[in-house]
């Protein structure tokens, strides 16, 4: 799992200039900050009209979400069979194509009764940056992306798998807003634009839209959409490497020292007490070996060798303790909380 991979600007001002070079010849894109006339119904009767309707729908029984699991599993496989065969006898692609339809609707049915929970958690988050419907917009993406990862066979309820897909979808949502209120307004409203067409583009495909779909969707040039998304993100510091793969970085969890917006603030507070209650799922010898690596205690990194003085063992065995670690931080069980932060 990769964090997201921030392009560095020596400030804001640097930032704007980068994708402002293209706006004389994307003139036309100004649409994109426009508000939609047609939107004039009030923000508490859309409210109060979804929440009606998903109240409207039955809970799953544990059995229920096996069965619903079994048949997108089925799909799923169906799905590939499909793909890497081409030629089939009609019998048999009629078979594939029933167990397509199946995974579909076992889809629906496991989102559509997981929609009260992504409400019960997106409340929590009220007066972040995000008003309460994108919060909650933002968490059912997160609920899809359980439905596609969860494994029935591992015995646990579905809920208890969605939820931190749905936290993890909600909080990453709210530390990319947060910055963007050191954004010009037009700078803002239009990366704001791309993360909608992003989110509905990913409900209605299934899957992450490509540049060229958002482009097309938003009427504006490919080069225009890939500017903006650059310019929406920042880097967060602390280099430090998460594992040995190199692809992503724990500091990046932790407070950023160049910003005292309130916010911002807020959103890397946050940050900080998911990475502590994921460490606290951790042996004391595993936390403390975490902590001492990666600079938590004292602010300095120190090395393989002066952590394994400190635990009287070898400097392989602390890597090898240190690598255990984060696979566990990896695992849904401790690391959960953590995916709000990674791409």
């Amino acid at each position: 799992m990769a964090l997201m991979r921030r392009k560095t600007y020596k400030n804001v001002r640097d930032k704007i200039a980068y994708i402002e070079d293209v706006d004389s010849e994307d003139s036309a894109d100004s649409a994109l900050t426009e508000v939609p006339v047609g939107r004039r119904e009030s923000v508490e009767d859309s409210v109060q009209m979804y929440l009606r309707e998903i109240g409207e729908v039955s809970l799953l029984t544990a059995a229920d979400e096996v069965a619903l699991a079994q048949d997108i599993a089925s799909g799923v496989a169906a799905q590939k069979r499909l793909e890497e065969q081409m030629h089939h006898i009609a019998s048999e692609r009629f078979a594939l194509q029933r167990d397509l339809v199946r995974r579909d609707e076992a889809r629906r049915k496991l989102i559509q009764a997981n929609l009260r929970l992504v409400v019960s958690i997106a409340k929590k988050y009220i007066g972040s940056p995000l008003s309460f419907m994108d919060l909650v917009q933002e968490g059912n993406i997160g609920l899809m992306r359980a439905v596609e990862k969860f494994d029935y066979r591992r015995g646990h309820r579905f809920s208890t798998y969605a939820t931190w897909w749905i936290r993890q979808a909600i909080t990453r949502a709210i530390a990319e807003q947060s910055r963007l209120i050191r954004l010009p307004v037009h700078l803002s409203e239009s990366i704001g634009q791309l993360r909608r067409a992003t989110r509905q583009l990913e409900q209605s495909l299934g899957r992450e839209p490509s540049v060229e779909e958002l482009a097309e969707k938003l009427e504006v040039t490919v080069r225009k959409v890939r500017r903006l998304m650059e310019a929406s993100t920042q880097p967060i510091s602390l280099e430090q490497p998460l594992g040995n793969d190199g692809e992503g970085y724990i500091g990046e969890l932790l407070a950023d020292d160049e910003t005292d917006a309130p916010v911002e603030i807020a959103a890397q507070r946050l940050l900080q007490q998911e990475l502590q209650h994921a460490l606290m799922g951790l042996s004391e010898r595993e936390r403390k070996i975490l902590q001492l690596r990666y600079g938590l205690v004292d602010g300095r990194r120190h090395t393989l060798e002066e952590v394994g003085s400190t635990f009287g063992i070898t400097r392989e065995r602390t890597r090898q303790i240190e690598a255990e670690a984060l696979r566990h931080l990896r695992s849904p069980h401790l690391g959960g909380r953590l995916q709000g932060y990674l791409d």
